[in-house]
């Protein structure tokens, strides 16, 4: 799948200029309140009508279509579930005024896990169950793309956790090509393939996730509160003592118990402000995850901190220190290090699984 944007489009405040190119996958588009990510997600929609567009999917226009003919479904940030239907008519809601059967009821109605639902009304459903039914009511309507903006905004952290599982697997198991608007970093690194940063209307970078989380000239854009990379692992052991044991490209990382058979694939986002620095391999620490590192670069910001981005072996790290503790330590490119990682600092949120080979 390839998702050409062209746009621009003056608004009162700033004005919109986006030109993308988009593989398949996961694609989120992340920035600040503002910035212009509803607006560009409204336009492939059809939702928004900018002064210039040009929206191209797999080579077929859609700026010239309604929104109705543009074979797109959207999953706004509240569900918009009809409350006087059930489930199943919210479900089959769309085929139904269509005329057309509802293909694939049962694959998406076990994907989502929402058949114990299906008798219930919005009312009585939490907030995740009634995105769940969002999405599937969103895939039921047959979509070449799938739009979601900010999803789990209105969710507090115990429904976010019980949705991302869901959207982890529309991501792998459909094939689906996705657009995804959010604002939280953490959720970002857990879904995204491809990362789209927006800035007052425009693009300020475009990449691979991996590559943009672990890039520091992003870092201000995310936030450096926030600022963290991903690491690809799989599950190696389930240990007596609670903990987990991953392998990734540096070697083994232990993590407080991660849930799925051993040989699973994972994704791990770390944050920079939780990884020490190290000239040598050190002894008598609490900490069990001593990974060896090569530094591949260097960031000095505004303030007192520097960024400091580790080549573990193909895959990067970021480190968060001071410009005092860089200094001491005289670090610079080619050094090698080693990075110093709590097992207990890694949340299981930022936990998830790994997307699919054919959509990184």
């Amino acid at each position: 799948m390839t998702l050409e944007i062209r746009l621009a489009h003056a608004f009162p405040d700033f004005g919109l200029d986006v030109d993308l190119t988009l593989p398949g996958g996961l694609t989120c588009l992340f920035g600040r309140s503002g910035s212009g990510k509803t607006s560009i997600v409204n336009a492939v929609a059809g939702l928004l009508r900018p002064d210039q567009a040009r929206i191209m999917l797999d080579g077929a226009a859609l700026h010239d279509l309604p929104p109705h003919k543009r074979e797109v479904g959207y999953v706004f940030q509240d569900a918009r579930l009809f409350p006087h239907l059930t489930v199943a008519e919210n479900l089959t809601y769309g085929p139904r005024v269509r005329r057309h059967p509802p293909v694939g009821l049962d694959r998406i109605i076990a994907l989502l896990d929402i058949g114990g639902l299906l008798d219930r009304r919005p009312g009585t459903l939490s907030g995740g169950e009634r995105q769940r039914v969002a999405i599937g009511r969103a895939l039921l309507s047959r979509p070449r793309l799938l739009l979601m903006d900010e999803p789990l905004a209105a969710l507090d952290e115990a429904r976010k956790a019980e949705i991302l599982p869901y959207i982890e697997a529309l991501r792998d198991e459909t094939g689906l090509p996705i657009l995804y608007v959010s604002h939280s970093v953490p959720e970002v690194a857990r879904l995204a393939t491809t990362i789209v940063l927006v800035e007052a209307g425009r693009i300020a970078a475009v990449g691979p996730a991996a590559q943009i989380l672990s890039d520091p000239g992003t870092a201000a854009l995310l936030g450096l509160r926030d600022a963290g990379a991903v690491l690809t692992a799989r599950i190696d052991a389930h240990e007596a003592d609670g903990l987990t044991r991953l392998q990734t490209a540096a070697g083994p990382l232990w993590l407080p118990h991660v849930a799925g058979p051993v040989g699973r694939p994972l994704r791990v986002r770390i944050a920079a402000q939780d990884v020490i620095l190290s000239r040598h391999r050190p002894k008598g620490l609490s900490a069990l995850n001593i990974l060896p590192a090569r530094i591949a670069a260097l960031h000095e910001g505004q303030g007192p901190g520097v960024l400091v981005r580790l080549d573990l072996g193909g895959e990067f790290l970021l480190a968060r220190v001071t410009r005092r503790s860089a200094q001491m330590l005289e670090l610079q490119p080619g050094l090698s290090v080693h990075a110093v990682l709590k097992s207990v600092s890694v949340a299981q949120s930022d936990v998830g699984g790994r997307p699919a080979p054919d959509s990184a």
